[in-house]
């Protein structure tokens, strides 16, 4: 993983504190609020629904074990509301009342604390931390290279990348220091630090998009050309929210060395057109959607300007790739490439023989390597009882102690906001089983229904409509049986509160959107979303399968939805791939369909 400089080290405690100088003035009445609310937010401090909720940037989701315990340490001594302050939210939670389901039983809003939040975008969010303790914890944060830069405001944002950049089987080239490049040039830029919206970049180096790159306002993806040479496709304009649009590629290859002078020019055109007069249509996707090929042209121009009169002067040396790179250290293991296959065989015969979870287990949550005697392992932080992307402070500590012993100190935060261990040995893989599973992170759900994202919603978030965290629980009730899941396949779920779409739910095969009804909660439902992935096929939103549905509702929908995968599928056929066969429509009718008897369920 990434080794921080001195510099790195100096300029996040001066960060750090000069944020604490900022805190003090506002307490002291000596700043104003409006003064202090774009410095709190410029470090990662949000005021959510009921208390703050801070967000700290992972680049490219990469985690030693120190940072992680340091990261449970804050959630155990800092994520702690006072006790009338944490009854007063829970109670305004219980007015909203449970989700009946059709067992009988109901899910309701448990608000928990103490616990740390991974998001789709590789940071990680906590929820009840006070105020005036925020600069002890940017001082923790900084204690371990940590901090909240650009993962709030209208500036360049955390950049995020494949969790399993450096190590993927299909890789093209090493995403990650084209992404510390960008991200050291980033950093506090002063023309790009107040920008019309906010703006996202995400960058992949294999073959296989698992970056969600075109759902980005930049999307980044390696190639090479017929001559071997290493390059960037580039697109721009994609995202989620009201306006779901995939981006457009504006080069299809770009030498790599000249990818910051192209961001300079596609950020600057941004900045001098974006709409500032309207928020809802402020991001750079409604720019490139009015404008079309105007705005690629102008990008184009800007970038002529910018190589011709100011000489390029962010081409990326050589030199200066080769330096950043060597800041990304493998980890010395000592590994025996001969003997890869044949332990793996060993391994997968005493699963055939001994314990079908420890097969299963193989089969969904363990991934190739570049190194054929190393393995990538997800930790699910997906389960009944805890909402999906929770990690206790005692779960963070396992996680740390898993890596240390298994995956040389390093894990990696997913986007789909589970943990990956990116180097663990193939004889180690039975060990690692047995430690995990004893956590409760070892359920082999990854890439099944389960493994849902879902964002915080209307539990924490004061921009929520509805929900997302009851009715994850429900789904996540109803569907416990692993032989229904792996007999189900790959399933992407994703749920999102409201219509900013944290929950990504545009791209879900089976996406759950939040929406208010005269101030009650209900839930649009789309079908046939894709982020690109393998699996999913080419980037594109789902469609709506008609009128929004109660919370009652949602989970008899998505038991007929499964059901008619069921009734309609081909030997081998994953959910998806019916879909894509079949067209929508009969998916549609079963989700109307059981509109009514959930509605007379809510109504007994």
């Amino acid at each position: 993983m990434y080794q921080y400089t001195e510099f790195d080290r100096e300029f996040v405690k001066a960060r750090a504190d000069q944020y604490r100088d900022q805190l003090t003035r506002w307490q002291a009445g000596e700043l104003a609020e409006d003064d202090f609310r774009p410095l709190r937010l410029q470090n990662g401090w949000y005021v959510q629904r009921y208390a703050p909720m801070l967000r700290v940037a992972v680049p490219y989701g990469e985690l030693s074990s120190a940072q992680v315990r340091v990261l449970a340490k804050i959630a155990r001594e800092y994520d702690q509301p006072n006790a009338a302050l944490f009854e007063g939210a829970q109670a305004a939670q219980d007015k909203l009342g449970p989700v009946n389901l059709k067992s009988g039983l109901s899910v309701a809003s448990r608000l928990t604390a103490g616990y740390a939040h991974f998001t789709t975008r590789q940071n990680i969010q906590y929820n009840w931390i006070p105020l005036d303790k925020s600069a002890d914890v940017m001082d923790l944060l900084a204690s371990v290279s940590m901090h909240g830069i650009q993962t709030s405001g209208n500036c360049i944002r955390n950049i995020t990348s494949d969790e399993r950049a450096g190590i993927a089987v299909d890789e093209i080239a090493d995403p990650r220091p084209f992404g510390e490049i960008l991200r050291q040039w980033s950093t506090l830029h002063p023309e790009f630090a107040f920008l019309p919206r906010k703006f996202k970049i995400a960058i992949s180096g294999a073959k296989e998009d698992r970056a969600a790159t075109a759902w980005h306002d930049v999307g980044l993806h390696l190639i090479r050309n017929e001559e071997g040479e290493l390059g960037f496709r580039v697109q721009v304009g994609g995202g989620m929210g009201r306006t779901p649009i995939i981006g457009t590629v504006i080069r299809e290859f770009l030498p790599w060395h000249q990818i910051m002078n192209i961001i300079e020019a596609i950020v600057r055109v941004y900045n001098r057109y974006g709409r500032r007069d309207n928020m809802y249509k402020a991001r750079i996707k409604i720019l490139v959607k009015a404008e079309g090929q105007k705005y690629i042209d102008d990008v184009e121009a800007e970038y002529q300007q910018i190589m011709d009169h100011d000489g390029g002067p962010h081409t990326i040396t050589q030199a200066e790739l080769d330096r950043v790179t060597a800041s990304f250290v493998p980890p010395p293991l000592k590994c025996d490439r001969k003997s890869a296959d044949a332990k793996i065989a060993n391994i997968l015969r005493a699963a055939a023989e001994d314990d079908i979870e420890f097969g299963r287990w193989l089969k969904q949550n363990v991934a190739p390597h570049q190194n054929p005697d190393l393995r990538a392992v997800t930790l699910s932080f997906k389960r009944l009882g805890q909402a999906p992307g929770d990690a206790t402070a005692d779960q963070l500590d396992v996680a740390a102690d898993l890596a240390d012993q298994f995956s040389a100190g390093e894990v990696r935060v997913t986007h789909d906001q589970n943990l990956l261990l990116p180097w663990v040995r193939c004889d180690e893989l039975p060990g690692l089983w047995r430690a995990a599973r004893k956590a409760g992170l070892a359920k082999p759900n990854f890439r099944l229904l389960t493994d849902m994202i879902a964002c915080p919603g209307g539990d924490f978030c004061s921009l929520a409509n509805a929900r997302s965290i009851p009715i994850a629980e429900a789904i996540t009730e109803r569907f416990q049986d692993m032989d229904e899941l792996h007999d189900l396949g790959e399933i992407d779920l994703h749920i999102s509160g409201c219509i900013n779409s944290c929950g990504h739910h545009h791209s879900g095969h089976i996406g759950i959107l939040g929406v208010d009804k005269d101030g009650l909660e209900w839930y649009q439902v789309s079908l046939g979303g894709s982020d690109g992935s393998t699996l999913s096929g080419a980037p594109v939103p789902g469609k709506v399968v008609g009128p929004s549905f109660s919370a009652a509702e949602v989970p008899e929908v998505i038991e007929a939805v499964l059901e008619t995968y069921r009734n309609e599928r081909e030997e081998g056929e994953t959910f998806i791939a019916t879909l894509r066969r079949t067209g929508i429509d009969p998916f549609k009718l079963a989700a109307n369909s059981a509109r009514f008897a959930a509605a007379t369920l809510a109504a007994a």
